[in-house]
């Protein structure tokens, strides 16, 4: 005989889910192999983190006169490995088309789970140089997410003696936080998007 306390209903936890969307430079400029691999780490280890989270992780690159979305916003593990392993690099940097691109990858992402929310995190010189008036382009897509109030990170990959301080710059445009690359280090990166997405909550 089934009794009432035998039966059982799977219930979803209160705490809604993020997405973690990585807009990463691969272009030729600034120390390219190095900020793919710490790229990578990074990536991987929130991947991980978001198996038991419930969150969700993307990856879009940007270089020469192409954008892309290398790793379409996913739980899966396997599936990032397999897509991170060879990421091209070179050419120049089309800055403003990869932060669109972003922005469409969010806006659909939005339509599918409007209770998700979104940090985005751009890895880049910001030395903007694909396309024409490359800097202002780049200037006014990052308003875009600042006008929708998207929590965002820039980590700033610029080296050597002279700095412009451009990617500081993006990230006062975007309306979030600019770290530097020596702290893309995927312990140091999951803990600032964690803590980026608190203060957002």
């Amino acid at each position: 005989m089934v009794r009432r306390d035998d039966l059982r209903q799977a219930t979803r936890e209160g705490r809604e889910g993020n997405l973690v969307l990585f807009v990463v430079d691969a272009s030729g400029s600034m120390a390219a192999r190095q900020r793919m691999g710490a790229v990578k780490g990074a990536v991987l280890s929130l991947l991980l983190d978001a198996y038991q989270r419930r969150d969700k992780v993307g990856l879009v690159t940007f270089r020469g006169s192409a954008t892309e979305v290398a790793l379409p916003p996913t739980s899966s593990v396997d599936a990032a490995a397999a897509r991170l392993e060879s990421l091209p690099t070179g050419g120049r940097t089309p800055l403003a088309a990869g932060l669109l691109r972003a922005h469409e990858v969010l806006r659909v992402e939005r339509l599918r789970d409007p209770a998700r929310r979104a940090l985005v995190v751009v890895v880049t010189d910001g030395r903007a140089t694909g396309g024409p008036e490359p800097v202002a382009l780049a200037s006014r897509a990052a308003r875009l997410f600042a006008a929708g109030q998207v929590a965002s990170v820039v980590v700033d990959c610029e080296s050597g003696p002279v700095r412009l301080g451009l990617a500081g710059r993006l990230a006062d445009e975007l309306g979030g936080t600019a770290v530097t690359l020596d702290e893309l280090r995927a312990d140091s990166i999951a803990g600032l998007v964690k803590d980026v997405q608190r203060r957002a909550a």
